[in-house]
């Protein structure tokens, strides 16, 4: 398996491109629950291609976008670099480069599961202004129709990465390690995208497990995908369902 911080880099086209953003709630939360302001100071960790970032500078807050991957980093740069408070800095979870007590929030968009979490915990709690807070989120792809439960199958069939970096493979004890006796707040939101063939293709292009054309089980796997989209498509689309997952505390 390819080192985390080197597993994007062929893929950021599709990622800009196909990955989901999150809904309007999500954000609505961080101002409600996390005291998210335009006076904030706010590190996004593991920002990779910008997402999360994006949806955190409409609020007037600084952001300071923390990615190791220098391609996944580059794209956000493209996006974001005029904008006075995004701030890029090449950094990982474990060693963020930035200084001690100076960040109110700290969001992770669909990144925690590629930390060192022990050794992300301690530079979060160092980097943190005393009553900081800290912020998980994810979109978790549901599995309760028929499509989607088809779509799964696919990835288990033909994806064998998948099982070992599914981000589902964090569960509730983990986090709440990570938090630490102080405890964490979970708020769950509805989002989804709608995709033709070639958006499904190149959303599971996207994905850090799918094999690359060079791998063997990247022919069988497009050709099911291809199977699986004619034996579900409605108007030429299919849906990816998502629940929308924000973990929010502070950490001790």
């Amino acid at each position: 398996m390819k080192e985390p911080t080197e597993r994007f880099s062929d893929r950021v086209e599709n990622y800009v491109k196909y990955r989901p953003s999150y809904p309007v709630e999500a954000l609505t939360s961080l101002k409600e629950k996390c005291e998210l302001n335009a006076n904030s100071i706010v590190t996004d960790i593991g920002c990779g291609t910008g997402i999360l970032t994006g949806l955190l500078l409409t609020c007037g807050c600084h952001v300071y976008a923390i990615e190791p991957n220098n391609e996944m980093r580059q794209a956000a740069d493209n996006d974001f670099g005029s904008n006075a408070r995004y701030h890029s800095i090449n950094g990982s979870a474990e060693c963020t480069n930035l200084k001690d007590k100076s960040i109110d929030l700290i969001t992770v968009g669909q990144a925690f599961h590629w930390f060192k979490v022990d050794d992300a915990k301690r530079e979060f709690i160092r980097i943190l202004k005393n009553d900081g807070w800290v912020a998980l989120i994810w979109n978790e792809r549901k599995t309760d129709s028929l499509f989607l439960r088809s779509y799964d199958k696919l990835l288990h069939d033909y994806a064998p990465e998948y099982r070992k970096v599914n981000h589902r493979n964090i569960n509730n004890k983990t986090i709440g390690q990570f938090f630490g006796p102080s405890g964490f707040q979970l708020c769950n939101f509805a989002n989804q995208q709608s995709f033709d063939f070639d958006g499904l293709k190149g959303r599971l292009l996207s994905s850090s497990y799918s094999p690359a054309p060079d791998q063997p089980e990247h022919k069988p796997l497009m050709a099911g995908l291809k199977a699986v989209y004619n034996k579900f498509v409605v108007n030429k689309k299919v849906t990816f369902e998502y629940d929308t997952k924000v973990y929010y505390g502070k950490i001790i």
